[in-house]
């Protein structure tokens, strides 16, 4: 076969796959309503997300490993049918635990897709066209967050929520075919195989660890609860046990020396922070325009499509500029195009209009697509070709562990803050009204005590507001307004200073940048691709 020909069903199968995979992370939370309507489980609706995140984050590294021992497609087309056969369990899910089950299944193989294909686009361009590329595989993830819950709406609304999950399969066997036919010819990249299980267990269950401890305390638990402690311990455990063997390891999975390359170690400390600000923003935005400003649930999701826009534009645009300057100017610049959307963020109120919200969120969003191909390309530029694979999967892992640590930390600064208001300031002021001693609004000032943050169930459900008195709602929804507005005042304060973190971290960088292909040594024949499917420079 014509290898351009193979390199355009290769690129077909990869397009496929990465927009499928990352389809799937938007497209059920629209039908999720449905879902419950007919399994119920509404008190474990997050692990149907959570657990998704766990086995993907977890097994991100591993994936990159092995492909790196094993080959790219043996390994990228069993991640592909792992997430078709989630997929075909999730549709076929009779109860919640089922569904949450099958879903972890769906995460295995979604880690396993999304690294792999970014790696590939390295395997099969020169540096120099990498970054076109590389942009385009960034927006791909920006336009599935926009057309997902599109999708998923209209799946649940003229047909069975289980489409939600069907729909990946005849897309998936397409994606396996082309990514097969694609890479044809390839060879292992390593003639004896050694697999690092002990590497590979301690690290699943270190990540595990920390995930659940970050995902479940604050919210499940209190932080100082002895499963949440106990979490951290066993996380904390399990680094130290998979560093003891990763040092002995004759193949390790993740390896320690990839720490002492500085691109390797400043690109990744980039996307952690990256993530942390990035999904600090997705959280806890249209909780303040809901419910400090009043806005419908479909208006304020209205408000996130534009940052999603900025990054697709920014990825695709710094994606072709990339060659042109320095690693260190896409961060800096993005992490700081971050910290100026941050901080118009944290100066919102409830005048604050639906236009400048979205000028805000576009600033983010565009610093967030500067970042994304740089991640990639620099950290792919610092290996050779049978590093490449583990390398370029830990941009993922990193980025991921960010963002549950940024949803963790940013929610537990959320807590704090606007239980400390709650309580000193607005259970004062309305501790004498008699009215809020009996009845309903007696039964929720009860529950407000133990659990201060209920109060904000009024400001999100309008409905509730209709059974108290108005000469009441004067006097409890302002300050109400104005315990969460500061709260997350204070959230996205704390988002400046990460991003300026980033942009600090980014200076360490130095003038590292797509050198010469020949001197960063992405000659054809060290692909071990019989086709040759670099293109030439």
């Amino acid at each position: 076969m014509n290898k351009n020909n193979q390199r355009k069903i290769l690129l077909t199968g990869l397009v496929l796959g990465m927009f499928f995979s990352s389809l799937d992370q938007t497209i059920v939370g629209t039908a999720m309503p449905r879902i419950i309507g007919e399994l119920g489980g509404l008190g474990i609706l997050t692990w149907v997300a959570t657990i998704y995140m766990l086995a993907s984050t977890s097994v991100a590294p591993i994936a990159g490993k092995l492909a790196d021992i094993l080959g790219r497609r043996s390994i990228y087309v069993s991640g592909i049918l792992i997430f078709m056969f989630g997929s075909a369990l999730c549709g076929l899910s009779q109860n919640m635990t089922e569904l949450i089950v099958f879903r972890g299944i769906q995460g295995i193989g979604g880690g396993i897709m999304m690294p792999l294909a970014l790696t590939i686009v390295g395997d099969i361009f020169p540096p120099g066209k990498r970054g076109k590329w590389q942009g385009m595989m960034g927006a791909l993830f920006g336009i599935s967050a926009i057309t997902g819950p599109l999708i998923g709406g209209w799946i649940v609304d003229h047909a069975t929520w289980r489409w939600v999950f069907y729909i990946n399969m005849p897309f998936g066997i397409l994606a396996a075919a082309s990514i097969y036919i694609g890479l044809h010819g390839e060879k292992a990249l390593k003639e004896k195989v050694e697999i690092d299980y002990a590497g590979a267990f301690t690290l699943v269950a270190a990540v595990a660890s920390l995930l659940l401890g970050l995902t479940l305390g604050g919210k499940d638990f209190p932080w100082n609860s002895f499963p949440i402690i106990g979490l951290i311990a066993a996380s904390l455990a399990f680094f130290s046990a998979f560093i003891y063997v990763e040092k002995r390891a004759a193949d390790p999975i993740l390896s320690l020396d990839l720490f002492k390359n500085r691109t390797f170690t400043i690109t990744n400390s980039i996307g952690f922070l990256m993530g942390t600000g990035m999904f600090g923003t997705i959280m806890f935005l249209p909780l303040y325009l809901q419910g400090v400003t009043g806005m419908k649930a479909t208006k304020s999701g209205g408000i996130m499509a534009p940052m999603v826009i900025g990054i697709v534009l920014s990825s695709i645009v710094s994606g072709r500029l990339i060659r042109r300057f320095q690693f260190r100017v896409f961060f800096i610049l993005g992490m700081l195009f971050e910290a100026l959307g941050f901080y118009f963020l944290s100066s919102m109120n409830s005048q604050t209009t639906q236009i400048q919200a979205i000028y805000y969120v576009i600033l983010v969003g565009c610093g967030i697509g500067m970042i994304m191909p740089a991640l990639t390309i620099s950290v792919q530029s610092a290996f050779p070709i049978e590093q490449r694979g583990v390398a370029t999967s830990s941009t993922q892992f990193f980025r991921s562990i960010g963002a549950t640590f940024g949803m963790a930390i940013f929610g537990a600064i959320m807590n704090f803050r606007s239980v400390d208001i709650l309580k000193n300031e607005l259970f004062p002021k309305i501790q004498g009204i008699k009215e809020l001693n009996s009845g309903v609004l007696g039964s929720m000032m009860e529950k407000a005590h133990t659990n201060p943050q209920s109060m904000y169930n009024m400001l999100l459900k309008p409905d509730s507001l209709n059974k108290i008195p108005a000469d009441i709602l004067k006097i409890i929804l302002p300050p109400l307004k104005a315990a969460l507005a500061d709260s997350l005042h204070l959230v996205f304060f704390t988002a400046v200073f990460v991003a300026i973190a980033g942009a600090l971290i980014g200076i360490l960088l130095g003038s590292a940048r797509i050198d010469n292909p020949m001197k960063n040594k992405i000659a054809g024949e060290e692909l071990s691709f019989d086709s040759d499917l670099v293109e030439e420079s």
